[in-house]
């Protein structure tokens, strides 16, 4: 499975969650029952610092994941370009990168 490029925009000091629909070659959808997975945010690919998010699969039989990021952590966040990826893990230990892309984290006027 090749890594769709999906660009992201989420605004600072709002609670986030994005919702993806995996498909095979056939456009069918991936089972992600028994899979797990991690996704994070850098300022670049070889940042150190980096921002976790969480990842679910809220209906497996159907191909979704979601990831989502609170907004105490958003808060904190400077607004500006940032790289993310998603890398699931199968119930045979094979990890694939499904999705990456830019995300923008976009200056709040009504943050607390």
């Amino acid at each position: 499975m090749i890594a769709r490029v999906v660009n992201l925009v989420i605004p600072q000091g709002a609670d986030y969650t994005n919702l993806f629909l995996l498909e095979d070659s056939n456009n069918s959808p991936i089972n992600m029952s028994g899979y797990s997975g991690i996704c994070h945010i850098k300022k670049h690919p070889t940042s150190r610092t980096k921002v976790g998010l969480g990842v679910s699969f809220p209906a497996p039989p159907v191909g979704q994941v979601r990831i989502s990021l609170g907004s105490t952590i958003t808060s904190t966040m400077k607004p500006g370009k940032y790289v993310y990826d998603l890398l699931l893990t199968d119930g045979n230990n094979v990890k694939t990168r499904v999705v990456e892309g830019i995300v923008t984290v976009t200056a709040g006027v009504s943050t607390t």
